[in-house]
């Protein structure tokens, strides 16, 4: 029996999610039930950087910044709303989250993805606001280039998960063999020739990915993506997928085919979260304990329980601590040297819910950002 989410009392939602359950024992009851997420708030910690500073984050120039990128994309799906991710986060107090935890930020305005910039050329077959996606992307390369080459660390904020084409544009043109954490309920291996909807927030791995011959992407066909004609390309082993419970056919059969590392919801039930990322660590810096990573955060990783304000939700997802463990671990690795989360959408939820997955948002940001316990 489906239950409707916001009539969940906590007792009904610890039976009916008896997974989640353990998340409960340090938080107290929200003012309502009907948020429409669990119905609890978190209790407050304090954000404090790690006593071990010096050894994270070795990748960025000293004295170590970090460049707020907005990238309010919201064409790579069909809901609008997903553009609103960089304004609330910001009027959260991400600034001060940021220099709370010892960066120096630079905020730069969001870019500008003006649909009036855009020719009128048609949208190539299952290939859905194809000019539009490129035309955000490519600026977000840029500037995510830019920001890289001068020693700073680049926090993306979207936007739905089309913005991943250009993140890893950009830091692929620069650090070309960069690890990458891609942290999504879904694999975004799509290419339009595999995409049962078109959507390309589903595409950003399949798009870049070096593909065998017969699979490889002609980026001519793809108006406003002739700046991927020649590369850059991810390796398959470049990559590892946590947190997925949602893939498509031709994904699975290429995660096998190509050998990507990819560990699923069952992977972390059966190994626990803390075995689950030391096999991803152990998998992306073979040969190369000091591999610069990118960590990419789909909110929709986390259960919808607790994230509800996103468009693709599907439930047995990651519990509060297996996220911020996931995040944690990327911070204290040393490694991390670029970030982006996306997907936040605060139409899709009512005002508690959409409180709740930004408030949860801006914790996992300050987690891949260094907050520690000690």
């Amino acid at each position: 029996m489906s239950l409707p989410m916001q009539s969940l009392s906590l007792k009904t939602f610890q039976r009916v999610a008896s997974r989640q359950t353990r998340l409960f024992t340090t938080a107290v009851p929200g003012p309502s039930s009907t948020t429409g997420g669990a119905g609890i708030g978190n209790v407050e910690s304090q954000l404090l950087p790690s006593m071990n500073d010096a050894e994270l984050f070795k990748h960025c120039k000293y004295p170590r910044t970090t460049s707020i990128i907005g990238a309010p994309m919201t064409f790579g799906q069909p809901f609008v709303g997903t553009d609103a991710g960089p304004a609330l986060l910001r009027d959260r107090g991400l600034r001060n989250v940021l220099t709370s935890l010892g960066w120096r930020v630079e905020d730069l305005p969001d870019l500008d993805f003006d649909t009036e910039q855009v020719s009128d050329a048609r949208d190539p077959p299952n290939a859905r606001n194809c000019s539009l996606v490129a035309q955000g992307t490519s600026k977000l390369a840029d500037t995510v280039e830019s920001k890289l080459r001068k020693g700073h660390f680049p926090l993306v904020i979207g936007g739905d998960h089309s913005v991943g084409i250009g993140s890893l544009t950009g830091i692929l043109r620069v650090i070309p063999d960069i690890g990458i954490i891609w942290v999504d309920a879904h694999a975004d291996l799509n290419t339009p020739a595999t995409s049962g909807s078109g959507n390309m927030h589903g595409m950003p791995v399949g798009l870049l990915l070096d593909h065998s011959e017969e699979n490889a992407v002609d980026f001519t066909k793809l108006p406003g993506f002739e700046f991927l004609i020649d590369g850059p390309r991810i390796s398959p082993d470049q990559i590892v997928y946590i947190g997925l419970r949602d893939i498509d056919p031709t994904e699975r059969l290429w995660i096998r085919d190509y050998g990507i590392k990819a560990f699923t919801m069952y992977d972390i039930d059966h190994f626990g979260i803390g075995k689950v990322m030391d096999m991803a660590f152990e998998h992306l810096n073979k040969g190369n304990p000091n591999r610069p990573l990118h960590i990419s955060y789909d909110i929709d990783a986390v259960d919808p329980l607790l994230a509800p304000a996103t468009g693709t939700k599907v439930r047995g997802g990651l519990t509060y601590r297996e996220a911020h463990f996931v995040a944690e671990a990327a911070a204290q690795s040393g490694n991390l040297a670029s970030a982006e989360i996306v997907e936040f959408n605060p139409s899709l939820s009512d005002d508690g819910g959409a409180s709740e997955t930004l408030e949860l948002g801006e914790q996992l940001i300050a987690s891949f950002m260094g907050k520690s316990l000690l």
